[in-house]
């Protein structure tokens, strides 16, 4: 393992870097629809940052904001660091799935006050119709990075930025209404990466595989800033691309001999689940020598399933290295040692509810296995504190996870407030400060931490943050019989996976209900707003939801009452049980192939969807778009893959939205020929000769490969905090 660099700011680090290592590849890419590989090197890192900055330069000044609205790619890695070069603070942004989406921006728009977008010449001509509703937007300078010509530099400044200063704008994806933009320094992101490269034993050659969107901590600092930190190289994969292909992300750490890579813990689950035998004679693993997982809850099931499928493509089990992180604290804040097996622990269930560690009793005593999060780090300082007393707890309590050291974000952009809440903390009995209240619960067992669950009533699910009050909103707006500000939504563990159960009181004024199509409302406004599935949808009479003395919700009680099966309902929904066996229809495929006509796959797709999402197949419409079915993107995945497999076909990993109904993916795939491509953004979809123009679409809009990566994983993997 080499040092750690003794720079100063990521624009030193850069610098240094192209300057020794020149020609060397820091960046390859890997396009999702062909396959092709693009490649950044050092030198052409640094030599386009700059272009870009003086650029800026011409049109900003040292601390104004710039967007970066980007599709996967190397462009928004230049666009980052030319912002850097430039003194400009960067403020990383998922670009929308489509119009009626891009309002969700307008909250970060109005709290982060941009001055300029950085984007593709693609993206740019896309912007008049994504974002006609948005013409705050719109009326700010676009440039694309792509058109800026590169130059010696001659014409750019050094802006003499310090270690203290804004570097970039994290913003979580918790709450639409008041977003939160954490602010990360020069030394922030240097000294965290430092940590990373420490526990990782990073150096120059090593090779990284990701996957994630570059919008978010873990893609961008895990997949961007470290490798430059320690001089390796990383391969980037289209987050599409691995959605619906998970091979594809472990056919690249073949291909690439990689030694780090990573994800949440859903990310190994679809790996061990999707991936078959044959499959796995491919694959050589031997080279991965650290597999990070964090950004959500981390399952020994997952694990252990997922080192048992590939341990004979060469995967190590001590290569797993379990991290605990988020936005506030940079990236990382607990992991290590490498090279050993996850450390687990059993605890009393019973006991753990009430906030005590418990050893496994008999065997007739509920346990739980949790895994450990990895030690503290060199220069950091974890403290299990009680929320109520900030007190340090017992070592035989569960508390909440305080955080202090260098990696500490400066606080919340203009929230001087909140900022002052989170990250301004002392213990009360030592004095001792200050911390950043992390909103996590946990302990420390020889040198561990364990994060037990959530302090706060947010929603994890698939590495992806959620505030229960938008999905609550969503919810009471579906149907104009449910009863505004007494719904509640939680999250509840099944088969070792977080869902989602809504619980909505109707008003008392309602005398009858659609209950099916109340459920479908439900299903799919949640679907379309959050990109999320529902597991269980309860509808209650007025008064049923559990409120505090002042009328505030109890998620936390309703979520209780719903696991004891308590709740009084009028009318429930569950999703049925998916076994993760393939549809009955896909075992034609060991048939000979023959051509299928548009009639045999609009049948496939009525009852393959209506499985995945547990309705009667008269429930789905070939007409509807699949984003208002209720599909999330996971359901869009998975359907799309098993399609594929079915007609024994490569399709493009957006092809099911490329074509966003049954009856325009059928004629598409019946019709390859004649429709060998999806139409440019804005141009009207092709459309069978017997479509209906009555039967119009709610909306369609066409999206392109990249637009469609940035709806799949939007916040995905984000830090485990949104306050």
């Amino acid at each position: 393992m080499s040092k750690s660099v003794e720079v100063t700011t990521l624009v030193q680090l850069l610098r240094r870097r192209a300057e020794r290592l020149q020609e060397k590849p820091a960046f390859r890419f890997v396009r999702a629809q062909d396959g092709d590989v693009v490649c950044l090197t050092y030198a052409q890192l640094h030599c386009k940052a700059m272009a870009v900055a003086a650029h800026l330069q011409t049109r900003m000044q040292r601390g104004e904001r710039a967007w970066l609205l980007f599709p996967p790619g190397l462009d928004s890695i230049v666009a980052f660091f030319g912002c850097l070069y430039a003194g400009v603070v960067a403020v990383p942004l998922s670009p929308p799935r489509g119009r009626r989406l891009a309002s969700l921006l307008e909250p970060a728009f109005a709290a982060s006050e941009p001055s300029i977008v950085l984007t593709t010449s693609e993206h740019q001509e896309q912007a008049a119709s994504l974002y006609a509703e948005f013409p705050a937007l719109l009326n700010l300078p676009w440039i694309a990075v792509d058109r800026i010509e590169d130059e010696p530099g001659q014409s750019w400044r050094d802006p003499g930025v310090e270690a203290g200063d804004l570097a970039f704008l994290q913003y979580t994806s918790g709450s639409t209404a008041a977003p939160k933009g954490v602010m990360l320094s020069h030394g922030n992101l240097l000294h965290n990466s430092a940590l990373i490269h420490e526990v990782f034993e990073t150096d120059e050659d090593c090779v990284a595989v990701f996957w994630l969107p570059l919008y978010h901590d873990m893609g961008l600092i895990g997949g961007v800033i470290q490798p430059i930190y320690c001089g390796g190289s990383c391969t980037l994969l289209a987050p599409a691309a691995f959605l619906q292909r998970p091979l594809s992300w472990l056919e690249t750490i073949t291909e690439q001999r990689a030694s780090i890579s990573g994800g949440p813990d859903f990310a190994y689950d679809v790996c061990a689940r999707k991936i078959g035998e044959a499959e796995r004679a491919g694959l050589d693993l031997s080279s991965w020598r650290v597999a990070f997982t964090g950004a959500e809850p981390i399952r020994a099931g997952t694990l252990e399933r997922f080192a048992d499928s590939f341990s004979g493509c060469g995967f190590r089990r001590e290569s797993f290295l379990p991290v605990y992180g988020l936005a506030e604290a940079t990236l990382m804040a607990t992991g290590g040692p490498r090279g050993n097996p996850p450390t687990t622990m059993d605890v009393d269930s019973a006991a753990l509810s009430e906030g005590r560690i418990c050893g496994a009793g008999g065997a007739d005593v509920p346990t739980r296995r949790l895994v450990g999060s990895g030690a503290g780090l060199t220069g950091q300082r974890v403290a299990i504190v009680d929320p109520a007393t900030c007190q340090l707890c017992s070592a035989d309590r569960v508390g909440e996870i305080w955080i202090g050291g260098p990696s500490v974000a400066l606080g919340y952009f203009r929230q001087p407030q909140a900022t002052e809440t989170t990250f301004h903390n002392y213990l009360t009995d030592t004095g001792e400060g200050p911390f950043l209240r992390t909103g996590d619960l946990g302990f420390i067992h020889r040198g561990q931490v364990f994060v037990t669950g959530r302090l706060k009533d947010r929603i994890i699910i698939r590495g992806r943050n959620h505030y229960p009050q938008d999905i609550e909103l969503t919810v009471e707006a579906a149907c104009p019989g449910f009863r505004a500000g007494h719904g509640v939504a939680f999250s509840v563990e099944v088969e070792d996976q977080e869902k989602l159960v809504v619980v909505q009181e109707l008003e008392p004024r309602t005398r009858s209900l659609d209950w099916d199509a109340a459920f479908q409302s439900i299903r799919q406004a949640v679907s379309t707003a959050h990109d999320l599935e529902v597991y269980s949808i309860v509808l209650t009479k007025a008064g049923t939801v559990p409120t505090t003395t002042s009328g505030k919700r109890q998620r936390s009680a309703c979520r209780q009452l719903f696991l004891d099966d308590d709740l009084e309902s009028l009318a429930r929904w569950t999703a049925p049980k998916r076994n993760g066996h393939p549809h009955p229809l896909v075992t034609e495929i060991q048939a000979p192939v023959v051509p299928r006509t548009t009639k045999d796959i609009e049948n496939w797709l009525v009852q393959r969807i209506a499985q995945q999402l547990g309705v009667p197949t008269s429930q789905v419409s070939v007409h509807t778009p699949f984003l208002d079915m209720g599909m999330g993107s996971m359901d869009a995945m998975e359907v799309a893959a098993d399609l594929q497999t079915w007609l024994d076909r490569q399709l493009s990993p957006t092809a099911i939205y490329n074509y966003p109904s049954i009856v325009l993916l059928a004629h598409w795939l019946a019709n390859p020929v004649a429709t060998p491509s999806p139409p440019p953004v804005g141009a009207p979809l092709p459309l069978p000769a017997d479509f209906d123009p009555q039967q119009t679409l709610l909306e369609i809009q066409q999206l392109t490969e990249e637009e469609m990566a940035a709806m799949l994983l939007e916040e995905l993997a984000r830090e485990q905090s949104a306050r």
